[in-house]
């Protein structure tokens, strides 16, 4: 649809049109706040990527229209307020509820994780998985997250000379050497992977990502390799039971927190989310930030003069600039109830947006710039707040703070490959580019 067929469309309907593409994508949040505070919204892209096939979930979403929250106060607001559920099923009949279509076992795992539970149950699951990703213990991890780094990187010099290229113009497509594969090996080694076994990990981790791009829409070797996955989990679960090893899975079968604990089917679930949910949001903050750096040479200059000294800002201002994750579409109203004056009636979806909000120009003052020395960068909301605030957030800071230092301190020749006009961003919901191709 082009430009004009939007504008005629939101003219004679009241709707604003939004694209996936993230080129266009924050314009397009800015004509939404522009019109209200609680707006309906439809979208363009109606084949995003993935197996484009029509009855998938992601496919009937985008061709709905959709309650939209648009501004920070109110984005901030529908976060914290109980009176939306985060579980789909929370306002459905029992007979809807048998209605809803079969979900092969490992899809169910992952419905039931913490992304999708109300208090009590999410409270419950949060106080046994919280303990380990907090501050304290990330701050311990930092060591093994930079040897992670540094062996990543010494591979892409390596590889590089082996092709016969030399410094600063050496060649490496920064997402698939080094964005997606340091997330992996972090959490395989705090979860406590044996090394022989990570190859496989990662490819079963690749399933992963492509089942939640296309539920629904399965084929016979992905769910064979999800069924492979779990099996293999729960056969380390059983190996390490007990043993008193110093890793995270180790630690959830143990977890305990006035006489309750996760059962088996809960530690795999939260294994299931942390490979899905945090390798997606350090591979785009990594991919997104290096990326909105090579195009601001201002801010660049900056973080050259003082990796170190300016890693925080880069991550901070990247997760309110470019942030992972554009917004959450699944919160339901459990009442009839109004936000901003907007009526939501109860059972209905609101989709509650996270990039809007982190352009809301009431919150951020001049908030298309990319500044690295913004002050108040860290109120962004791309992380969500209240009950369902990420529980790997201080996780992917630490990792983003590690990786913009070592890249930067390393590599202060790093620049794009190839113009910024042909870097593809993938056309999702979740922001992330498909590669990153760089000299250094």
């Amino acid at each position: 649809m082009q430009d004009g067929a939007n504008g005629e469309n939101e003219e004679a309907t009241g709707v604003v049109p939004l694209s996936l593409d993230p080129d266009r994508a924050d314009a397009d949040y800015a004509k939404a706040r522009a019109k209200g505070r609680v707006v309906t919204v439809s979208f363009t892209d109606t084949d995003p990527d993935g197996d484009g096939a029509e009855a998938s979930e992601l496919q009937a979403f985008l061709e709905r229209e959709h309650l939209f929250v648009a501004h920070y106060d109110e984005v901030l607001s529908a976060l914290v307020d109980n009176r939306f559920s985060s579980d789909p099923r929370t306002t459905m009949t029992p007979e809807q509820r048998e209605k809803l279509p079969p979900v092969i076992e490992e899809l169910r795992l992952l419905s039931e994780s913490l992304l999708s539970r109300d208090p009590p149950d999410h409270t419950r699951l949060r106080k046994l998985i919280q303990p380990s990703f907090s501050p304290r213990v990330m701050e311990v991890m930092r060591p093994r997250i930079q040897k992670i780094t540094d062996d990543l990187l010494d591979m892409a010099e390596r590889a590089a000379e082996a092709r016969g290229e030399s410094a600063p113009e050496r060649r490496m497509d920064l997402i698939s050497a080094f964005a997606y594969p340091m997330p992996v090996a972090v959490i395989s080694d705090m979860l406590g992977i044996p090394l022989e076994d990570r190859g496989q990990v990662k490819q079963w981790t690749e399933n992963l990502m492509k089942a939640d791009r296309r539920r629904g829409g399965l084929d016979d070797e992905t769910i064979a390799g999800l069924n492979r996955f779990s099996s293999y989990l729960r056969d380390l679960f059983a190996k390490k039971r007990g043993r008193g090893a110093e890793d995270m899975i180790t630690e959830l079968l143990a977890a305990e927190e006035a006489g309750d604990k996760l059962s088996e089917d809960e530690v795999l679930t939260t294994v299931f989310l942390l490979y899905l949910a945090g390798h997606v949001t350090t591979v785009n903050l990594i991919g997104n930030g290096a990326f909105a750096l090579f195009q601001h040479p201002t801010e660049l200059a900056k973080v050259k003069a003082d990796p170190g000294g300016r890693a925080k800002g880069v991550v901070e201002e990247t997760l309110r600039y470019w942030g992972p994750v554009d917004f959450i579409a699944g919160r339901i109203a459990k009442q009839d109830m109004e936000l901003a004056g907007t009526h939501i009636p109860k059972g209905e979806p609101v989709m509650v947006g996270l990039a809007s909000a982190n352009r809301d120009a009431a919150r951020f003052p001049d908030p298309d710039r990319f500044d690295v020395t913004r002050e108040g960068a860290e109120r962004h909301v791309a992380f969500g707040k209240g009950i369902h605030l990420c529980v790997g957030a201080p996780l992917a800071r630490v990792e983003g703070q590690i990786a913009f230092e070592t890249l930067f301190r390393r590599f202060p020749a790093m620049r794009l490959a190839v113009p910024p006009e042909e870097v593809r961003w993938s056309k999702s919901f979740l922001r992330g580019l498909v590669e990153l191709p760089v000299l250094f």
